[in-house]
This record gives C-alpha cells, sequence and structure tokens, in this order.
C-alpha cells in the first residue's frame, strides 16, 4: 500500500509538458495554414512521382514536397553539404520555432535540447555517391557524405542552428521515428533533464532505391492512374501505402516556463507508451497486442480511463493487414467506447512519411485539439467489415476534443502511442 502511494506521489511531483509551437514541411504545404487547410478540405499532396524516372517501378506515385526552397532556411554552402531530409528538418524546427515566438536567448544553453528521428536517413545521397564510387572512384566521394546522410545529424544540424546544449540524440525507428522523439522528448522535460525540445521526424525517402525497395515488399499502392485517390485507409479497396516525406516538428516547454513567457500553447502532452511485437520483422502481430499495449501504457501514464477519449489519429497506413490490425487493437483498449470515437488517417491525404509521419501526425493532433476539430479520412468510400469505426470520412467534424491519441507503428515490431490533452492552465 505505502509503495503504491509513493510511486503516485512521485508521477505527481513530475513537470507538465505543452506544444507552444509547430513546424510543417508536407506534401500539402509548408507552414500550418497550407497544411490544415490542406487536410480539412481533403486535398490531396500524392501525385504522379517527378524526382526521377519512375516508369520501372511498380508504384509511380507519391506524396512530394512541392515549391520546397532550402535557401529560405538554410545557407547557400550548407545546402550543398546536407541531405534533403535535414533541409527539411530544419525548415520544420525554423517554423516551430518561429510559431512559437521564443526567443533565441531562451533557446540557447544547455536546459533546451533536440530530438529528431529519420526511418532512413540520407537514402538519396547514399545513392547519389554509391554511383560517384563506382563510376569515378573513392577520391571524388565528398569530405561531406557522411554527415550528409547519417540520421542524427538532422538533430545536430538543428543544434547548432539555435545553439541548444542540452539533450540532443535521434531515435531510428522506422515508421515510428517521429513519434519515440517526441514521446522521449517528453520524458526528458517531465523528469528535468531540460526545460524545452525541439523534437518530431524528417526523411526524404523518395528516392530511386526507396521506392523499389517498398515495390519489392509489395507494401505500395500500384493505383497509379488515380494518385489523389490512391491512399484510402481503412477501405476496403485499399492496395498499400503511398510513400510520403517532409517533417513535422514541435516545440515542447515545462508548461510554467511556457506560462510564465505568455506562450500560446496548443495542447500538453500527459501520455506516452512505447512497445515491441516481439513477432515479425515487417508485419504487424496478428492480434495487435503491440498496438493494444502502446495505447494502454500512454493511458496509464496520463491515469486516464479510455473513455475519457475522443479521438484518434491512427496509424491507418492504407495497406490491408495495419488497418485490420490497428481497429480491432483499438477495439481491444477502448471495448464498447471504440464505437464512439473519432478515428482519422491523414496519410490519406499526405502519404506515408515513414519516420516523419509521427511528427506529421502529432503536428496534425494538437491542431485539432486547439481547432476542437476532427480531421478527416479523405477517400473513404467503401466500408470493410474488418474495420467497422468511425473513420470521420471525407469531412471534417467540429467535436469536443479533451484528449486525443496519435499512433505510429514501425517495421521491426516498434510502437508509440502519444495522448495529448486540451491545455487547462
Amino acid at each position: 500500500m505505502s509503495n503504491n502511494r509513493d510511486n503516485r506521489e512521485q508521477r505527481h511531483d513530475l513537470r507538465r509538458v505543452v506544444i507552444t509551437g509547430v513546424g510543417l514541411v508536407t506534401p500539402l504545404g509548408i507552414g500550418i495554414v497550407e497544411n490544415w487547410d490542406g487536410v480539412l478540405s481533403g486535398r490531396s499532396g500524392i501525385g504522379p512521382i517527378t524526382k526521377f524516372d519512375p516508369s520501372r517501378h511498380a508504384s509511380r506515385i507519391a506524396g512530394e514536397v512541392k515549391g520546397f526552397d532550402p535557401l529560405r532556411f538554410i545557407d547557400r554552402r550548407e545546402v550543398r553539404r546536407m541531405d534533403p531530409f535535414i533541409h527539411y528538418a530544419l525548415a520544420a524546427a525554423a517554423l516551430a520555432v518561429e510559431d512559437a515566438g521564443i526567443s533565441s536567448d531562451l533557446l540557447a544553453g544547455d536546459r533546451t535540447g533536440v530530438y529528431v528521428g529519420s526511418g532512413i536517413g540520407g537514402i538519396g545521397t547514399i545513392e547519389e555517391y554509391h554511383k560517384i564510387l563506382m563510376e569515378k572512384g573513392p577520391d571524388r566521394v565528398s569530405p561531406f557524405f557522411l554527415i550528409a546522410t547519417i540520421i542524427n545529424e538532422a538533430s545536430g544540424q538543428v543544434s547548432i542552428r539555435y545553439k541548444a546544449g542540452g539533450p540532443n540524440s535521434a531515435s531510428v525507428t522506422a515508421c515510428a521515428s517521429g513519434s519515440h522523439a517526441l514521446g522521449d522528448a517528453f520524458r526528458l522535460i517531465r523528469h528535468g533533464a531540460a526545460d524545452r525540445m525541439i523534437a518530431g521526424g524528417a526523411e526524404a525517402p523518395i528516392t530511386p532505391l526507396g521506392v523499389a525497395g517498398f515495390c519489392a515488399m509489395k507494401a505500395l499502392s500500384e493505383r497509379n492512374d488515380d494518385p489523389t485517390r490512391a491512399s484510402r485507409p481503412f477501405d476496403k479497396t485499399r492496395d498499400g501505402f503511398v510513400v510520403g516525406e517532409g517533417a513535422g516538428i514541435l516545440l515542447l516547454e515545462e508548461a510554467g516556463a511556457a506560462l510564465r513567457r505568455g506562450a500560446r500553447i496548443y495542447a500538453e502532452i500527459v501520455g506516452y507508451g512505447m512497445t515491441g511485437d516481439a513477432f515479425h520483422p515487417a508485419a504487424p502481430a496478428a492480434d495487435g497486442n503491440g498496438a493494444v499495449r502502446a495505447m494502454q501504457a500512454a493511458l496509464d501514464e496520463a491515469e486516464i480511463s479510455a473513455g475519457d477519449v475522443q479521438f484518434i489519429n491512427a496509424h491507418g497506413t492504407s495497406t490491408p493487414l495495419n488497418d485490420k490490425i490497428e481497429t480491432a487493437a483499438i477495439k481491444q483498449v477502448f471495448g464498447p467506447q471504440a464505437a464512439r470515437l473519432g478515428i482519422s488517417s491523414t496519410k490519406s491525404v499526405t502519404g506515408h512519411a515513414l519516420g516523419a509521419a509521427g511528427g506529421i501526425e502529432a503536428a496534425f493532433t494538437v491542431l485539432s485539439i486547439r481547432n476542437q476539430m476532427m480531421t478527416p479520412t479523405a477517400n473513404y468510400e467503401v466500408p470493410d467489415p474488418e474495420c467497422d469505426l468511425d473513420y470521420v470520412p471525407n469531412k471534417p467534424r467540429a467535436a469536443e476534443i479533451v484528449y486525443a491519441l496519435s499512433n505510429s507503428f514501425g517495421f521491426g515490431g516498434t510502437n508509440a502511442t502519444l495522448l495529448f490533452r486540451r491545455f487547462d492552465g
């Protein structure tokens, strides 16, 4: 009895963590306005691949970032020394910092950290330099090759930009990378290791090898003649995911510090669950057990019941297996309450940005809480008897949202769930 009371007291002594800045670089656009308008309207960012000639690939569509000029965010000389996934990370971080209205003096020093995840990092630059090595020899490989491609260099470059000398790390957990980065950043602030964290995910996987790898796994949609309708999470006619790219970065702050500087607060992070399926290198566990435990762990950390949640931004990849298993997992956690939840997959308009997906979708989740609006699942047309919940089909829905979950499940059976709450001051 005494130990349980001590544990509760320790948990209540933990610091509160809020989101004060949002930065988005996605196929829907650059910044909050374009992205929020795009996701609410169901405007798809998916189209034919233009970054290379995809004619020999089974899937020839993707969610490409359009109209992005790295020179808006990065010095010309430095641009050449970074893979695009780092460009996206720096841009989204800059947008989040600007959105938060925080001074450079507050960001500098050892109380600000950076945690940016990515699934495959600089794959495009690796492909480029492998070709140079084979055709021209090792002397033609740039001394900047490795620092342009290593996944933790996104965090490193953001840290350098803001002189943030606090905790600096990167999560590499496939499609859960961005969510794990945010969850770990939340814990660092919660336990006092930092006062603020710049955290999320970034990815630039639309390359010949990246797309070929997913095609070989039969994971991608081959609806090449109808790209805007190809990503259709939970719809019975779904045939695979559409690869996407970009970055989603949030500025997390200790609540007291945020209030003292008069920050606008989007939402509060109150729970984080991370689990492993221990089942298969690519497929989710058939019983959804890992996803169930991740969602339940997030609820347990926040000390709330399943009935307190109104909305879930689902992993919702548009693959036959994932959507069915995620639906079953939600039913296991929420029981009869599952039928009243609003459930959405914003991948229906952005595609699946792999390691960036968790950051992007966390951003959409806190915007949903801030605006009290459930984002729609676009392209939901044919109900699937095995996916029989309320997926907020095709149109946004005004609703009271106090608690919202964001799910991310990655290759290797790695799962992450973030739980957000409307901030009550």
